[in-house]
């Protein structure tokens, strides 16, 4: 468990731990692609290939990190 935030079970939030966690993933991932595309253009702007690629491929990285989790967070949400 995270210190970022006290343990609730799901009494104070109305959402269990593993939906939270689930739901903080989603966001980290599409948080880091948005901040990937800054990185990206800026590799492009100053000529450096190699890095734009690296940030290129993290980029899609977090996106299939985010299109798996939305997916596994819907099918959870339509269970419970």
């Amino acid at each position: 468990m995270s210190n970022d935030r006290p343990a609730d079970g799901g009494a104070i939030t109305g959402t269990t731990d593993k939906n939270y966690n689930l739901i903080w993933f989603t966001e980290q991932c599409l948080n880091n692609a948005l901040r990937l595309e800054a990185y990206r253009k800026d590799a492009e702007e100053a000529g450096d290939t190699e890095l734009a690629e690296l940030f290129t491929k993290a980029q899609a990285d977090s996106q299939k990190g985010a299109q798996i989790a939305q997916k596994l967070l819907a099918s959870r949400l339509k269970e419970s």
